[in-house]
């Protein structure tokens, strides 16, 4: 089937989305596509004063970007994969997931200090439970406080309001060129010591499922062991039926034709963080294998009622 000359990519406004849909079409451009961007604001952008689970958790940042694309006024959602809700409930009928380019840096950043050399008593500001779950769970003498707005106005909470520091995805920060100011400590988190949310630091491309010239252009695109790896970590999340106002994270690495995946459950005071870590050759039934571990036998299903809490994605009973 021949490759379409020109194609629209739709994008949140963001500087940080602007990037990835600049970087998608610099990639399509390549292979002699022309590429125009649809700017849409999500319920996410608009709704910067209430917390990201108030909203309803994951798809606050991708549902109308999603839906130009449905509806025919954009060709492609470009989106953070950690934003897109793995539950097949929440996905949005006629898309499919057609291309997750090569991954960035997963990692979490904490600016503004050090976690081992924060004072007692110290507040940091993150909008994400599982950030929150896990720095209490090892730091049950910091507070903590909400964090929203575009990557700026996160940054800028540095020092301002009490604040000592916040944390940011790494990849977030390298691709638009950040580098702390003179004398402001920074610490890269290893993805052992605090688990990165489902898919960071991947790019996921959306397209309409019967849209077979588009599905193969942007199938161009597509980074093996980031699919493998990111199928694994949507598995997982998608198992638990959790959203990103859970603790719930995940990461997954290749070790020759396995994929390793560690998936984390947290209480939401962090007191208690549950992990757990196995390896095998299909991602999609290690995803599930690894929640139903942490479900079943390792006591997740006590941090209830899923159900109730996030996307509403519905209670981690179904899982098989």
């Amino acid at each position: 089937m021949p490759a379409p000359s020109s194609l629209r990519l739709a994008t949140r406004g963001s500087p940080l989305a602007r990037w990835q849909a600049d970087r998608v079409a610099a990639l399509l451009r390549r292979r002699g596509v022309e590429v125009e961007l649809v700017v849409v604001e999500t319920q996410g952008d608009r709704r910067t004063d209430v917390p990201l689970a108030a909203l309803g958790g994951q798809g606050v940042f991708v549902k109308e970007v999603q839906h130009a694309v449905a509806r025919g006024d954009a060709d492609v959602a470009v989106h953070s994969a950690k934003d897109l809700p793995a539950a097949p409930e929440l996905q949005v009928p006629g898309l499919v997931l057609a291309s997750l380019p090569e991954r960035g840096d997963p990692r979490d950043r904490l600016v503004g200090g050090r976690l081992a050399e924060l004072r007692t008593g110290s507040l940091v500001a993150t909008g994400s439970a599982r950030r929150r779950a896990q720095l209490a769970n090892r730091r049950p003498d910091l507070t903590f406080t909400d964090l929203r707005g575009n990557l700026a106005t996160r940054l800028g909470r540095v020092g301002r309001d009490g604040v000592t520091a916040v944390v940011a995805a790494a990849a977030a920060l390298d691709r638009l060129g950040w580098t702390p100011p003179a004398g402001m400590p920074v610490e890269t988190f290893a993805v052992d010591d605090l688990v990165p949310q489902v898919g960071q630091g991947a790019l996921a491309l959306e397209c309409r499922d019967d849209d077979a010239a588009v599905r193969d252009a942007l199938a161009a695109l597509d980074d093996p062991p980031t699919r493998r790896c990111v199928t694994a970590e949507r598995a997982f999340l998608a198992a638990l039926g959790g959203g990103c106002s859970l603790p719930v994270g995940a990461h997954a690495v290749l070790s020759g034709a396995d994929v390793v995946l560690t998936g984390l459950v947290a209480a939401d005071d962090g007191r208690v963080v549950l992990r757990h870590a196995a390896a095998g050759p299909d991602p999609d039934a290690l995803g599930r294998s690894v929640a139903r571990y942490l479900l079943d036998d390792a006591g997740a299903r006590a941090f209830g009622p899923w159900d109730a809490r996030g996307d509403g994605a519905g209670s981690p009973a179904a899982v098989p």
